[in-house]
């Protein structure tokens, strides 16, 4: 009896979304190697390759790496604690709706960045900035999609619910919660980005630590080398927050056939 053949499916193999940054990392030295791009321009990727060994052995790239990384939990836990409680209030009260929520898109709508200045002013280069400045990105999305989710429930299951008994803590856990659930992961994932992209311009303008910092004093020596080294590392830190987003997805959103991972 034979045995049945294994459809190989390119779209599914773990190696295919790897293709591309490859490719880009092959022309990446093919242009550099052969001048076609002048190293005063772009260092060659061995180089950017040495200069990471040299800054792990010393210890002061993982030192970065870990200042920078509380920086952004921290600020993501703070505002995005914020926005998810507001969301929740003011997407099942009416009421709490008109009391805050013109208030939060007025805000909305000043750059949190332009305030870097001001918030200067008032707490000098220290922690305080950073945070201030990463919960203030994380917030709005994570309070948009919270509030999205909230009201794009059918009131007909809330109704049943209530009929059947639940109220409270539990008309939260066991309806709004898994209704809203969708909308709130995509603005976690969406708020990710805007963290590490605030921390950048926090880290390069407000900062004597973290990988902003080792990026700009880098720059002041013409360390082309080093300044690619820490974009590099934040694109890299930036798709794994990205891919544990979506694997909390996965998991939370199980019961879900839209999100449900199907094996073929």
């Amino acid at each position: 009896m034979s045995k049945p053949k294994i459809k190989y499916n390119f779209w599914v193999s773990p190696i295919t979304p790897w293709l591309l940054p490859v490719v880009l990392l092959l022309a990446w030295h093919v242009l550099t190697v052969t001048g076609i791009i002048p190293a005063n321009k772009l260092p060659q990727p061995l180089q950017v390759v040495k200069e990471l060994i040299i800054s792990v052995k010393s210890g002061v790239l993982l030192d970065n790496i870990a200042i920078s990384a509380r920086r952004a939990l921290l600020g993501f836990l703070i505002g995005g604690g914020i926005g998810f409680v507001l969301g929740l209030i003011n997407g099942f009260s009416s009421k709490a709706e008109i009391l805050m929520d013109s208030s939060v898109q007025m805000i909305r709508n000043v750059p949190h960045l332009a305030l870097i200045p001001l918030v200067i002013m008032w707490f000098g280069i220290g922690e305080e900035v950073k945070l201030l400045l990463v919960s203030l990105g994380v917030f709005f999305p994570i309070y948009l999609n919270t509030f999205h989710g909230i009201r794009s429930i059918d009131r007909g299951l809330i109704e049943m619910a209530k009929v059947y008994g639940l109220k409270g803590l539990d008309l939260y856990k066991e309806v709004i919660l898994p209704g809203a659930l969708p909308s709130i992961l995509v603005g976690i994932r969406y708020s990710l980005g805007i963290m590490w992209l605030t921390l950048i311009v926090a880290e390069t303008v407000a900062a004597d630590s973290g990988i902003g910092y080792m990026a700009m004093n880098a720059r002041e020596f013409m360390q082309l080398d080093i300044t690619v080294l820490s974009i590099i590392i934040y694109a890299l830190l930036g798709k794994l927050s990205d891919s544990i987003a979506k694997g909390l997805e996965r998991w939370l959103l199980q019961w879900n056939p839209n999100y449900s991972v199907a094996k073929k």
